[in-house]
């Protein structure tokens, strides 16, 4: 890849695809430790899951219960975290496609889905990697890297903003119960009697922090010094769902954006 003559440009790319190594890696061995329940004999076993695709044609469910097989799956394991590593110098159109498919399989092994939003942001990660890679090979890599780093920046924008609505709507955020109701799920949960966050006034204040960030996220495309404050916060709240929920790749399937969020914002 050669992006001369825009250094920011660069810094950027480097900076997503070295974090997306990161997440991936972390994705990817978290899937092998679970080889015991994915196995023929485990409790997520594919000749369980594969009643799913029931109704798909016969020659697309040998496919899959062909790749979905124990070792079958050991290996393409194996070769995602290869792929993933090499992202640490630089990603190519086969990394990224590969990476991307390997995405897509893992999710319908998963039945569509293993931990919600990491996985639809660990999608529009790789699918920003794939159009800028392959359009690079046609166009201007320069052009092309920014159109993949603006697929993301909408993207990651447009997922703020709608969790922010959805929670603007819904009276229990708008009152804190929400929040006190989420966090009984949580690792250390549930909250004690006495706890803080079960006081309405500071449960209330919480949530309406969360409802005003996400909502206003747009517009960190104000300026890239609105966009590293907006993403630390982002940032800090990523970090706090890891903390109270335990979802680690759901902090690093996030963070992964921020370079995209913050060089298309320094383009205005």
């Amino acid at each position: 890849m050669s992006l001369s003559g825009s250094i920011s440009l660069y810094t950027a790319v480097r900076a997503l695809e070295c974090l997306c190594a990161i997440s991936l890696l972390i994705q990817t061995l978290e899937f092998l430790r679970l080889r015991t329940a994915t196995s023929d004999a485990g409790v997520w076993s594919w000749q369980v899951q594969r009643a799913d695709v029931a109704h798909a044609p016969a020659w697309l469910r040998k496919v899959f219960d062909g790749l979905y097989r124990d070792r079958i799956h050991h290996l393409h394991l194996l070769l995602r975290a290869g792929a993933a590593a090499s992202l640490f110098a630089g990603s190519s159109p086969f990394s990224a496609v590969l990476l991307l498919a390997s995405t897509v399989l893992i999710l319908i092994r998963w039945r569509g889905a293993f931990n919600g939003g990491s996985d639809f942001m660990t999608i529009v990660a790789l699918t920003g990697l794939v159009i800028a890679n392959m359009a690079a090979v046609f166009v201007d890599p320069v052009l092309a890297w920014k159109a993949g780093l603006w697929y993301i920046a909408i993207h990651a924008m447009s997922s703020y903003f709608i969790s922010g609505a959805i929670k603007l709507f819904s009276r229990a955020w708008r009152n804190g119960s929400a929040l006190s109701f989420f966090l009984d799920g949580g690792l250390y949960g549930p909250l004690r009697e006495q706890s803080v966050f079960r006081k309405p006034v500071v449960a209330a204040a919480c949530a309406w922090a969360f409802i005003l960030w996400e909502c206003c996220f747009p517009f960190t495309m104000a300026g890239p010094a609105w966009a590293m404050i907006g993403c630390g916060i982002a940032a800090v709240f990523h970090f706090l769902v890891f903390r109270f929920f335990g979802l680690n790749r759901f902090f690093w399937a996030w963070i992964v954006n921020f370079p995209a969020i913050v060089y298309c914002a320094a383009q205005w």
